[in-house]
C-alpha cells in the first residue's frame, strides 16, 4: 500500500479505536524482534511508524531507563491509542512523517518498524532519511508479526515476486539507501529483516 500522506492517515485513522483489539495476541512477537534487534541500555532508538506504540515498552525495557525511546507516526488516532493505553510512558510520541524527521542526523542507535515498508509512499527515499538519523553501525528492524505468505493469505491476494519484502527485492533497496541487510527471515509466524547503518 504505496500511498500518499492522506490516504495512509485516513486508513489508520479509520482503524486506530479497534487496533489493539484486532492484534491483541501480537504481544510476544514484537518483544522478541526488539530482542533480536539487540538494542543495549542507554541506547537510543526510534520505533518508525509505531501506530499505538505496541513496541514502546519492549523497546523501553531493552535500554533501560538511561535510554531513549521515541515512537513517531503519521496518524493522529494512533497516537491517542498508544497514549490511551499508557505507552507514552515507556516512549516520547512523536506525530511526524518517517520521510522527514525532526531529529539530528545520527542522533539514534537503532530504528524498529513495524509493518512499515508497505506503507511508505518512497521507500528507498524514506529508507535513506531513517539512515540519516542512525549513526554508522546502528542497526535497523523491519519485522511483522506474519510473514509474507501468511499476510497474503490473510488479505486474499496471491503472493507475487514483485512484493517489495522479498529478499531479492529488499537487498538491494537497502544497500541502496544506506543499509547492509544482516539477516532475513520469513516464516508463516514472523517477518524480520535486520540491517546495519553503512560507515
Amino acid at each position: 500500500m504505496s500511498d500518499d500522506r492522506a490516504h495512509v492517515q485516513e486508513f489508520f485513522t479509520a482503524r486506530a479505536a479497534g487496533w489493539d483489539s484486532k492484534f491483541s495476541g501480537d504481544g510476544p512477537a514484537y518483544a522478541a524482534a526488539v530482542a533480536d534487534l539487540g538494542l543495549r541500555r542507554g541506547d537510543r532508538v526510534l520505533d518508525a511508524g509505531c501506530g499505538t506504540g505496541r513496541a514502546l515498552p519492549p523497546l523501553r525495557a531493552a535500554v533501560g531507563p538511561t535510554g531513549l525511546v521515541i515512537g513517531a507516526d503519521l496518524t493522529p488516532a494512533m497516537l491517542q491509542e498508544a497514549a490511551r493505553a499508557g505507552r507514552d510512558r515507556a516512549g516520547q510520541l512523536l506525530l511526524t512523517d518517517v520521510a522527514a524527521l525532526p531529529l539530528r542526523s545520527e542522533s539514534l542507535d537503532a530504528v524498529f518498524g513495524a509493518g512499515l515498508i508497505a506503507h511508505l509512499p518512497d521507500p528507498a527515499g524514506n529508507l535513506r532519511e531513517l539512515a540519516r538519523v542512525v549513526r554508522p553501525g546502528g542497526r535497523l528492524a523491519l519485522f511483522h508479526p506474519l510473514g509474507r505468505a501468511a499476510l497474503a493469505a490473510r488479505h486474499g491476494r496471491p503472493l507475487t515476486p514483485e512484493d517489495l519484502r522479498a529478499e531479492p527485492n529488499l537487498r538491494p533497496l537497502l544497500a541502496g539507501s544506506g543499509w547492509r541487510m544482516t539477516s532475513y527471515t520469513d516464516e508463516a509466524a514472523r517477518f524480520l529483516v535486520l540491517a546495519e547503518r553503512e560507515g
